[in-house]
């Protein structure tokens, strides 16, 4: 279908640790796109410090990438999902509502359930890619070709023998 783009989206451990998981994939579900992959997962200071590289230079930068990382909430993970479809970018965009709780429409995601702490750090539950360069920037950074059921992006096979994985008992 023409228009047809994946967009990731990040369910922040503040989203995580007031339980708003379900919330917040009914309201997406309102968009009519397809989940064409989802983890539960650590975010390592490295991804973080990747994710958010473009806001090095903010004063804020550090407790960000603490945020990201669950150290502020004791919830070290996140909920990784890329939704996909027709103007997805858009749709989640829309729905999510500004980055600013406080200036986020009061029936957005981020209006309803997001918050601004004393130092100034944007609590907001969720993230959603800005544009297609950021969601295929973010996508890669985020999964691997094999965690995403349909072929987003070109990719190709790599044989390495020497790597170490774990593996089920």
């Amino acid at each position: 279908m023409k228009d047809n783009e994946a967009t990731l989206i990040l369910i922040k451990p503040d989203g995580l640790v007031k339980s708003l998981t379900g919330n917040i994939l009914t309201r997406l579900s309102e968009t009519k796109l397809e989940i064409v992959a989802a983890k539960m997962m650590r975010v390592s200071q490295k991804l973080a410090m990747e994710h958010y590289g473009h806001l090095k230079n903010e004063p804020f930068f550090e407790e960000l990438i603490k945020y990201i990382m669950g150290e502020l909430h004791r919830r070290r993970k996140v909920m990784v999902l890329i939704y996909w479809g027709h103007k997805a970018i858009q749709k989640v965009r829309e729905l999510a509502g500004e980055t600013n709780p406080e200036t986020a429409d009061s029936t957005s995601i981020r209006g309803s359930y997001g918050r601004i702490t004393t130092t100034g750090l944007y609590e907001n539950v969720i993230h959603c890619s800005a544009n297609p360069q950021d969601a295929e920037r973010e996508i890669k950074m985020w999964f691997n070709p094999e965690e995403v059921i349909v072929n987003l992006y070109p990719s190709k096979e790599n044989i390495e023998n020497s790597i170490k994985r774990r593996v089920w008992a």
